[in-house]
């Protein structure tokens, strides 16, 4: 398993099962933003400080790695990393682990700080700064995983 902070604990819903009889990709995708919302809530920007700051996190890019199935009612957990982060933006990396351990997929993503007013890109509040820095100091790996930095191609014999 990761290093990373456990953030959602839940199971494959009925409805989250396509025709392959499997979990649909979009489903893995919607558990992501799941991390995402969690994340934030970790960080500091709740529903009310959203409404009280007009402030919140955009997700500017994201790529998502499916490794493996999940199944109806399979027991899963989602586990964030800190891969980076500055002053207005957090990259993170989220893994989906499945029964057993089975790292069943990744997401690595770019979120942005944004004053809601001016829907502009804008510096973490002081609270939330404290909070991505200690995320950050307990739960960057020490190693990049293989997963982030990939670019998506076809790659070619020579």
């Amino acid at each position: 398993m990761s290093d990373g902070k456990v953030i959602i604990q839940h199971h494959v819903p009925d409805e989250w099962i396509d025709y392959n009889g499997h979990m649909n990709d979009a489903e893995y995708v919607r558990a992501f933003s799941w991390g995402v919302d969690r994340f934030m809530k970790h960080i500091g920007i709740t529903d009310a400080f959203r409404e009280q700051h007009m402030y919140t996190i955009y997700t500017l890019e994201s790529h998502v790695c499916y490794l493996d199935e999940m199944k109806q009612d399979e027991p899963f957990e989602v586990h964030l990393q800190m891969i980076d982060y500055d002053a207005k933006r957090a990259h993170v990396f989220f893994e989906l682990f499945g029964e057993n351990g089975k790292r069943a997929a990744t997401s690595e993503q770019m979120l942005m700080g944004i004053d809601q007013e001016s829907g502009r890109p804008s510096p973490f509040p002081d609270d939330v700064w404290t909070n991505v820095e200690e995320l950050a100091e307990n739960h960057t790996p020490a190693e990049k995983p293989k997963e982030a930095g990939r670019v998506i191609g076809i790659r070619r014999k020579k």
